[in-house]
C-alpha cells in the first residue's frame, strides 16, 4: 500500500471522530457542572437544615435571613471555584488522582478562606453549619466524580470519549508508547497512527497495532502528516529525529490548530510526584527524585496501618470467630496456617492465614510445581490445586483466608499495602531488580493484586510491585485498599 493509501486508512472515519472529539469534552464538562451544582446545593442546604431547621421565610429572623444569603453565596462561590481550579478540565478526567486533588483543594481553600475571614472580622459564623457543609460536600463531590469516571472509563474501553493521538518518535520508543497507552484505555489517549522521522524501512515493527503514516524528517512533511491525521494530540516520544527548533515550530503550529502536544521522555514506571520540571537556559529539565520511606513518611504509614488494622480487627471479630469455627469443624486440624515468609530487608516472619488446605499440604508442593512446569518461576502457584478443601475454595475466592494477617499488621511484620510476602524458595529465584520489592514491608494487598491479582504472570507482577516501591504514597495506599475491596467482591482471582 502506498503512503497515501496508508494515510487514508489511518484517517478513515476521521470526520466523525473529529466531530465527537470536542463533543465528548463538552458533554462531560456540562454533565460535571450540573452534578457539581446538585451536590453543592445538597450539602449546603442539608447543613443549613440540620443546623437551623427550615423556617418559613416570612417569619424568619434576621439571623436566619443572613445565613440564607450566606448559603446562596457559598453555593455560587463553591461551584465557581471548582471551575477555576480546573477540576473539570478534560485532561484530568478518567484516570489518576489529579481530578480528585483539585476538587478537595478548591473546597478546602474556600472553607479555609471562610474561616479566616470569620476570625479576622469577628463574624459569628456557625461552626456547626460550616462543619457539616464542608465534609458532606467534599465527600459527595468525590463520590459523584467517581461515578462519572466509571461511565467515562466504560466509554473509553469501547474506543469513545478519548483523545486521538499521533505518535512521533524513534521506532522502538514509539512502539513502547503505543503499547503503554493501549494498556491504559481509561486514560483516554488512543494512538491512531505513528510517524517515524528518518526511520529506515527495516527498523519498522510490522506488528505495530497502528499504521505508520510517514518517515520523512523535514518539518513541512511532518506537519502535513499531523494535519492529514486529524488528531487531538501529538505525542513526541524519545529518540525522535527532529531538530529542537523544529520541535518548537511544531508546538506553535499545533497550538494554532488547537492540537495538544505531549512530550513522552524515556522514563517508565515513574509517578508524577517524583517528577519536577526546572527551566534552565530555556530547557525544561526534568528532575526525578529518589523515593525514601523514612522519617515522617514511615511514621505516617505505620500509624495508618495501626489505626485501620485495629478498627478492622474490632469490627470483624465476629467474622473471625465464625470462620474459625467453620475451619475447625469442616476439616480436622488447626484453625490457622502459619508459614515462614520473607519480609522487610530479607527478614523472616510467620504469616497467618485461616487454613484453606489439608493438613501437611506443603509436603506435596514441590511435586505439583514440577508437574505443571513452574518450579523454576519465583511465583509458586498451583493450578487446580487438589490440596484445597471445599471450604478453603470459598475462603480463597473472597480472600477471607487472608484476614488473620491483620494481626501481622498490628505486630509490625506486615503492612496493609505492599508487595505480597513470598517464600524463601521464591525469593531465592529473584534477579537483582526483584530484590527491590524487599525494600518495603510486605502487604496484605498490593498494586498487582488490584491490577489483575493471580491472573498476572511473574513479569507483570514484579513490574507493578517495583512501581509501588519506587512511587509509594499514603494516598496511593488508600486507593489500593479501595480497589482491593472492589477486586475481592468481584472475585477476579485469589490474592
Amino acid at each position: 500500500m502506498g503512503e497515501a493509501g496508508i494515510v487514508g486508512a489511518a484517517t478513515a472515519g476521521t470526520a466523525d471522530a473529529v466531530r465527537t472529539a470536542a463533543g465528548w469534552r463538552a458533554k462531560y464538562t456540562s454533565r460535571l457542572r450540573i452534578i457539581d451544582a446538585g451536590v453543592v446545593v445538597w450539602a449546603v442546604a442539608g447543613a443549613f437544615g440540620l443546623r437551623f431547621g427550615f423556617p418559613d421565610l416570612g417569619g424568619s429572623s434576621v439571623r436566619d435571613v443572613d445565613y440564607i444569603f450566606l448559603s446562596l453565596g457559598l453555593v455560587i462561590v463553591w461551584w465557581t471555584m471548582l471551575e477555576f481550579w480546573g477540576s473539570r478540565e478534560a485532561r484530568v478526567l478518567g484516570s489518576g488522582t489529579e481530578e480528585y486533588k483539585r476538587v478537595i483543594a478548591s473546597s478546602a481553600w474556600l472553607f479555609g478562606f471562610v474561616a479566616v475571614v470569620s476570625y479576622a472580622l469577628k463574624v459569628d459564623t456557625a461552626r456547626g453549619f460550616v462543619g457539616l457543609a464542608f465534609p458532606a460536600g467534599a465527600l459527595g463531590l468525590l463520590i459523584a466524580r467517581w461515578l462519572v469516571r466509571q461511565h467515562l472509563s466504560l466509554d473509553r474501553k469501547h474506543g469513545r470519549s478519548g483523545f486521538r493521538v499521533l505518535i512521533i518518535g524513534g521506532p522502538s520508543s514509539a512502539a513502547h508508547l503505543v503499547r503503554s497507552l493501549n494498556s491504559a484505555p481509561a486514560a483516554g489517549y488512543r494512538p491512531i497512527a505513528v510517524h517515524l522521522p528518518g526511520a529506515p524501512a527495516s527498523s519498522i515493527n510490522p506488528s505495530l497495532p497502528v499504521p505508520v503514516i510517514g518517515t520523512e524528517s523535514d518539518f513541512d512533511a511532518i506537519l502535513a502528516t499531523v494535519v492529514a491525521a486529524n488528531v487531538d494530540a501529538v505525542a513526541i516520544s524519545a529518540g525522535v529525529n527532529m531538530h529542537p527548533q523544529d520541535l518548537r515550530r511544531l508546538g506553535w503550529e499545533l497550538a494554532a490548530r488547537d492540537i495538544g502536544m505531549i512530550l513522552a521522555p524515556a522514563l517508565t514506571d515513574i509517578a508524577g510526584p517524583r517528577i519536577h520540571t526546572q527551566p534552565v537556559a530555556g530547557l525544561p529539565l526534568i528532575h526525578v527524585s529518589t523515593p525514601k520511606l523514612t522519617g515522617g513518611k514511615k511514621v505516617a504509614k505505620r500509624a495508618f496501618d495501626l489505626v485501620i488494622a485495629g478498627l478492622l480487627v474490632i469490627f470483624l471479630s465476629p467474622v473471625f470467630l465464625l470462620l474459625g469455627l467453620l475451619v475447625r469443624f469442616t476439616d480436622p486440624g488447626p484453625v490457622f496456617y502459619r508459614q515462614e515468609r520473607i519480609g522487610l530487608r530479607g527478614t523472616t516472619f510467620n504469616m497467618l492465614k485461616f487454613r484453606s488446605m489439608k493438613v501437611n499440604a506443603d509436603e506435596g508442593l514441590r511435586a505439583l510445581l514440577e508437574a505443571q512446569g513452574s518450579s523454576t518461576t519465583p511465583l509458586f502457584k498451583v493450578e487446580n490445586d487438589p490440596r484445597i478443601t471445599s471450604l478453603g475454595r470459598i475462603l480463597r475466592k473472597y480472600s477471607l483466608d487472608e484476614l488473620p494477617q491483620l494481626l501481622n499488621v498490628l505486630g509490625g511484620t506486615m503492612s496493609l499495602v505492599g508487595p505480597r510476602p513470598q517464600r524463601e524458595g521464591e525469593v531465592a529465584l529473584y534477579d537483582d531488580a526483584a530484590h527491590r520489592r524487599l525494600y518495603v514491608s510486605p502487604g496484605m494487598s498490593g498494586l498487582w493484586q488490584v491490577s489483575g491479582r493471580s491472573n498476572l504472570n511473574w513479569e507483570e507482577s514484579i513490574r507493578l510491585d517495583l512501581y509501588y516501591v519506587e512511587n509509594w504514597s499514603l494516598m496511593g495506599d488508600v486507593v489500593i485498599l479501595f480497589k482491593t475491596f472492589k477486586a475481592v467482591f468481584a472475585s477476579t482471582g485469589a490474592v
